[in-house]
């Protein structure tokens, strides 16, 4: 959200899902697997492909949709920043930018043309691996397309350039004008369900909720004086600062609920580590997960069949969410929370989810008219500031959110681990069809559909190391190592393995990088550099 909310003024998706099929001429996909991670939106994607839409493709691995594809760019993965830097020199070189547009909207666009300057074609396709004519090409097809949609995902935000990634892409889309209108727009799909709602309703460390900044005086007295309470003006710690903290002592106590950073975060022993350091942690969840075996205290969740409330998806629509039965614990997450706080201190005596949600928005200028009652008639897309407004459908209609879009020029920032002769293999994660995140082992139905890792590795590297398809090997990394079967498959470059990380039997994130994105703190899941050991026979029996 960082980059959008730094070049746009906001961070969410720009325009609704429905323009896919019913008003895009061009899709650009960028660092996003839609049809695994994302299915129903992939699906729509197929569809307008189908019915004559353009679509570029940008992925290191040949994802389902290049099927669909009239251009795929197979970038070496953290080469995103170079490859938007290299069209955009184009775009600028053959006059394709859409002049008005820059003028009459943005601010600091010669710093933009000084550092794409650099980004000739023949310099950005020795960086990126991508041919100089498909560059061309695919800089034209953009920028003179009247209707044009990006789409990104994990694969631009998780690495230690993310945000700069973020920043690069809404350089493009300002520079052709592909903004505040229907059919265009910048896309984040968000990586998990209700991300979107998660952080509208302030789950970040540096705002209350719409995004309210905690460090402004006015903004923070508005909170104390609606709750009662002396609240601080500095800024909170990250999930990855959370746990240095743990390490170094300053953080003595956590409350985890509904997540397993055990197996879903970066570097997953230094998590461990950190957990074992804690004097005390609860931990609210569903199973008994791999997080929750270091807990003190382990409190019964409720699922979401099991809760009344709101959810919010990636296109900033807020939904009701009617529970189909009574939560099996006795009762929702929010009345533990209720009665937790109440028992340290701050009394919360709500009666039902409605009562919450009508507060904060009367908190939360952007969604001031949402209210309970509204969605009981159907969804609304904030901002949607008073009750007689309709929602709002696609931002930056004429201008801004924050007045004039910011081009924010970016260099390329190499991943913070690349192969060497120890480590001679690029480790890339991502999704599978049908599973989410780590709660694979929880479902013996999912489990069937895919019941193991299996590494992909590129024919040549399986012949060289003499290994096939089912056999099972060692994977190492800097910091860890697993077991995994692997799948030879023409699907990733010769150099690379990918791998998923559902499987609790290959926690494949205790491989990964606790490098960070120095704005948001996400870790570098995409790149990082492994060796591959084959196991003796008997492994293999």
């Amino acid at each position: 959200m960082a980059g959008l909310a730094t070049t746009f003024g906001s961070g969410a998706m720009t325009n609704p899902i429905n323009e896919i099929t019913e008003e895009a001429e061009l899709l650009f996909l960028i660092g996003t697997n839609a049809t695994e991670a994302h299915p129903v939106i992939g699906y729509k994607m197929r569809q307008a492909a189908r019915r004559g839409a353009k679509m570029i493709v940008c992925d290191p691995r040949r994802i389902d949709l290049v099927d669909e594809a009239d251009y795929w760019l197979q970038i070496k993965p953290g080469t995103d920043i170079p490859l938007l830097n290299g069209l955009m020199h184009i775009i600028i070189k053959e006059g394709l930018e859409d002049k008005e547009f820059i003028a009459e909207r943005t601010e600091n666009y010669e710093a933009l043309k000084e550092t794409v300057e650099r980004y000739t074609p023949e310099y950005v396709s020795e960086l990126t691996g991508v041919p100089v004519e498909d560059l061309y090409a695919v800089a034209r097809l953009y920028a003179t397309t009247d209707k044009a949609m990006i789409f990104y995902t994990l694969g631009i935000t998780e690495h230690i350039c993310g945000t700069r990634n973020v920043m690069s892409i809404a350089n493009l889309a300002m520079l052709t004008g592909h903004l505040g209108r229907p059919g265009t727009g910048v896309c984040p799909m968000r990586g998990q369900n209700n991300v979107q709602g998660a952080c509208d309703m302030g789950a970040l460390p540096n705002v209350y909720p719409g995004y309210q900044a905690v460090t402004n005086d006015e903004i923070r007295e508005k909170f104390e004086k609606a709750w009662g309470v002396s609240l601080s003006p500095k800024v909170g710690l990250k999930i990855p600062e959370m746990f240095d903290a743990a390490h170094e002592g300053k953080v003595k106590a956590m409350y985890i609920l509904g997540e397993n950073p055990v197996l879903t975060d970066p570097n997953a022993n230094h998590v461990r580590a950190a957990l074992e350091k804690l004097e005390f942690l609860v931990v609210q969840e569903l199973f008994l997960t791999e997080t929750a075996e270091y807990a003190d205290v382990i409190l019964p969740a409720a699922s979401f069949a099991e809760c009344d409330g709101t959810f919010t998806n990636t296109e900033r629509r807020v939904q009701r969410v009617r529970k189909a039965i009574e939560p099996i614990p006795g009762q929702a997450n929010w009345q533990t929370i209720c009665q937790m706080a109440t028992r340290v201190g701050f009394p919360m005596h709500y009666e039902h989810p409605s009562e919450i949600w009508d507060e904060m928005a009367s908190l939360t200028p952007s969604m001031a008219g949402i209210n309970y009652n509204r969605l009981e008639k159907g969804s609304l897309q904030w901002p949607c500031p008073t009750d007689d407004h309709p929602g709002t459908p696609y931002l930056h209609k004429g201008k801004f959110t924050r007045g004039l879009g910011l081009f924010q020029p970016a260099d390329h920032v190499p991943p913070a681990e690349m192969p060497d002769r120890e480590y001679p293999f690029l480790l890339s994660t991502g999704r599978i069809l049908y599973h989410y995140n780590v709660t694979t082992p929880y479902s013996s139905g999912i489990a069937e559909l895919w019941d193991k890792e299996m590494a992909e590795i590129h024919p040549e590297d399986a012949e060289r190391l003499g290994l096939e398809t089912g056999q099972q090997v060692k994977i190492v990394s800097r910091r860890g190592e697993v077991i995994s079967a692997v799948k030879v498959t023409e699907r990733v470059q010769p150099g690379m393995i990918w791998m998923s990380f559902h499987h609790s039997a290959t926690p494949t994130n205790a491989l990964t990088s606790d490098a960070l994105d120095p704005t948001t703190g996400t870790g570098e899941y995409k790149v990082c550099a492994v060796r591959i050991e084959k196991l003796p026979e008997a492994a293999n029996a």
